[in-house]
């Protein structure tokens, strides 16, 4: 097991490079199975859910090369249509393998899926989208059984604007023949680079960053060479950790289109967010204002795979800000840890008060999730003293050396092994 050991208190300043999204690489990788081609993926960044991602399409018997951070995936060989409980216990995202094995094979046995515990994710949204497409479903013995030989195009109406479900149908469809429709998709920038993802080896996917999306189904496929857009998750917290430490952070290659609703939180307490031509720049000299209100909602609403890391710097911003999380019932585990560190929090059900604390102190707390984690680390960076986290594996699901990064901003922190 390893733990973060930080000596906080200290102002990060410079500049980082920023890596391919998690959420659009572990679709684009599972995506890779349609096309029976070579893919070349570029700036793949290796988080724990990336490198199980790709376990499970060698054990499907594609050959994956990595090359650097790029990979090469051979999927001209793959012949299985199982995702075993070994894989799936481990990473949620092998859910995505449902969509391109019924493409690919028309048959899929997937085991239920793991992952962060941060409260109730069904995938009742994903089967009833594939029963659209005439998918026979059966769940038994811990496995999803899908029979896709008499798929179709059609209609889906999602009942939620469901990231991996919309993925999962985008993935499913784009063989089939006609055109198939979905309806209140999720607009999240990473379904538009699925989009782009897809049509580049040759499919016929309209639409992705509004809430309908057409697939029209196409026969052939081609070799693609594709790099995914940049991680707004890992932007967000690099920005909010400054605005916690104080100093002056640039993020290189950014899109400020992406972070759009956390940079408007953002300047609202008082940060300088400015965009150029090489990326976002931050700046922060003195405690910020707490925000009055932040909500969870679904893109472009603010992300709730931030509102950890922002939760964590209204402990210490000057007032009250109430936090309502519309997304995870679970997504406040943090707060316990917090509080072990001298924040002044109140949770009922899916709402957090907070009265910020002119500092946070070091202490020894875990992680309990991957964003929770990540909130942790932001804390620690500000507390005065010394903090310990363990359980970091979590965190390394989706953020690559992410002390590293700190370190090279200035921060004191060190990876521990027990």
């Amino acid at each position: 097991m390893e733990s973060f050991y930080i000596n906080g208190g200290r102002e990060l300043n410079g500049s980082l490079d920023i890596v391919s999204a998690k959420n659009s690489l572990l679709p684009i990788l599972a995506g890779c199975l349609i096309s029976g081609k070579h893919v070349i993926v570029r700036r793949v960044a290796m988080f724990s859910d990336v490198k199980y991602m790709l376990k499970i399409l060698e054990d499907l018997g594609c050959i994956v090369t990595t090359q650097g951070d790029t990979v090469i995936i051979d999927s001209s060989t793959a012949e299985k249509y199982l995702v075993k409980e070994e894989f799936t216990k481990k990473v949620r995202s092998s859910i995505f393998m449902l969509g391109p094995l019924l493409s690919r094979f028309r048959r899929a046995k997937v085991a239920y899926p793991g992952g962060c515990n941060i409260g109730n994710r069904p995938i009742d949204l994903h089967i009833k989208g594939l029963e659209c497409l005439n998918v026979k479903i059966e769940e038994k013995h811990g496995y999803i059984y899908c029979d896709g030989r008499n798929m179709k195009s059609g209609e889906v109406h999602l009942d939620f604007p469901s990231v991996g479900a919309t993925e999962n149908l985008m993935m499913a469809s784009v063989g089939l023949k006609g055109t198939t429709t979905i309806y209140n998709a999720a607009r999240e920038p990473e379904i538009v680079d699925l989009q782009n993802f897809i049509n580049a080896m040759g499919g016929k996917v309209y639409g992705a960053g509004s809430s309908t999306i057409v697939v029209e189904g196409v026969t052939l496929f081609t070799d693609v060479d594709y790099e995914p857009i940049r991680d707004r998750i890992v932007i967000g917290t690099y920005l909010v950790a400054t605005a916690m430490c104080g100093g002056k952070v640039k993020l290189l290659d950014c899109k400020r289109e992406h972070s759009h609703a956390l940079i408007t939180k953002l300047k609202q307490c008082g940060a300088s967010v400015k965009e150029s031509r090489s990326g976002l720049e931050i700046s922060v000299k003195n405690r910020l204002k707490s925000i009055p209100n932040i909500e969870t909602q679904p893109y472009p609403g603010f992300p709730t795979d931030l509102q950890n890391q922002v939760l964590a710097l209204q402990t210490i911003s000057r007032g009250t800000s109430i936090v309502v999380e519309n997304l995870y019932e679970s997504r406040f585990k943090i707060c316990n840890e917090l509080v072990k560190m001298g924040a002044d929090i109140m949770v009922k059900d899916r709402t957090a008060i907070i009265k910020g604390v002119p500092k946070l102190y070091g202490a020894n707390v875990v992680a309990t999730d991957l964003r929770g984690g990540a909130g942790l680390v932001l804390a620690g960076l500000s507390a005065e003293g010394y903090t310990t986290i363990e359980d970091i594996y979590h965190i390394d699901r989706g953020y690559l050396s992410i002390e590293e990064d700190f370190c090279k901003l200035g921060a004191e922190i060190k990876r521990l092994q027990d």
